[in-house]
């Protein structure tokens, strides 16, 4: 006994000893976030656009919903007589975040032209330009044999082909937050074959929706940056988990009409992305 004691009064002036460390968490200022993202289906002659915004609330925190003043989307090719360039998004209920259209659009009106997205919250105007940008359809989807870490993984694989016309670039949206940023740097004018290996569990008898949207070069390498750090359990368009600057700008402060980005203020940007596109969709069963 006389040797265990020793060491017992040891351990106990070891623990009785430890220091109460306290973390400063990383603050910043609320910061908006606005999901664009405009999916034209070309079987369908017209449209409801939805967008939705958000409000970031601290390094931990949630995402609570906010409300707008005023969104419109315009599209500068069409005729201004009576307000036939814009339409007016309005609230789906209150508190929800999502606004859109009361009547459903014509596909046409996003087909042509610059597209400018134009919003107001709580005094700090934010202005977005796009133009629609079509896809290569797919001309396959099915399950392969191969496997990536594991014997359960599941191989999606999927046909295109390129129209060789351009330089292209595609963003595949396999479902649940999980997407692919893809060019045709090896492939143009040629019909190609990828592979992807979802990371969430599929079982036998699981139908998954895969779509395939054209995007521009801008479009392309946001969405790159945000899948290679988005996490399993979080999706790219629900919470942005880095401030990765998008295409939509806080023009409050603005003194020059032809530079978005000359004020002075780096950290002043809302997170998210204004894009209008083509999708095709197709639908597999898990076997």
């Amino acid at each position: 006994m006389k040797k265990i004691f020793p060491y017992l009064f040891f351990l106990f002036l070891l623990f009785s000893c430890e220091d109460v460390i306290e973390v400063d968490v990383p603050a910043e200022e609320p910061r908006l976030i606005v999901e664009a993202l405009i999916r034209l289906d070309p079987n369908d002659s017209f449209h409801t656009p939805v967008v939705k915004v958000s409000l970031t609330s601290s390094f931990f925190g949630t995402i609570p919903l906010t409300g707008l003043r005023d969104i419109t989307i315009i599209n500068l090719s069409l005729p201004t007589a009576g307000g036939g360039n814009g339409i007016i998004l309005q609230e789906t209920a209150p508190g929800s975040g999502e606004y859109q259209d009361v009547d459903p659009v014509p596909t046409r009106f996003f087909e042509g032209g610059e597209l400018l997205l134009q919003l107001e919250h709580e005094g700090r105007l934010y202005f977005a330009r796009t133009h629609y940008v079509p896809s290569a359809p797919m001309d396959d989807l099915r399950q392969g044999d191969e496997t990536l870490f594991d014997d359960d993984d599941i191989e999606l694989e999927v046909t295109i082909t390129d129209d060789g016309t351009a330089d292209n670039f595609y963003v595949l949206d396999y479902g649940e937050g999980e997407f692919l940023a893809l060019e045709d740097k090896f492939f143009n004018g040629e019909q190609f074959s990828f592979s992807f290996f979802p990371e969430r569990t599929l079982n036998p008898g699981d139908e998954v929706t895969v779509s395939i949207m054209g995007a521009d070069r801008e479009f392309f390498n946001y969405m790159d940056l945000l899948v290679e750090q988005t996490t399993d359990n979080q999706g790219v368009f629900e919470t942005p988990v880095a401030t990765a600057r998008g295409n939509i700008f806080d023009v409050t402060d603005l003194d020059n009409i032809n530079l978005f980005d000359n004020v002075q203020q780096p950290d002043v940007f809302p997170l998210g992305y204004f894009a209008v596109v083509q999708e095709y969709k197709r639908t597999i069963t898990i076997e």
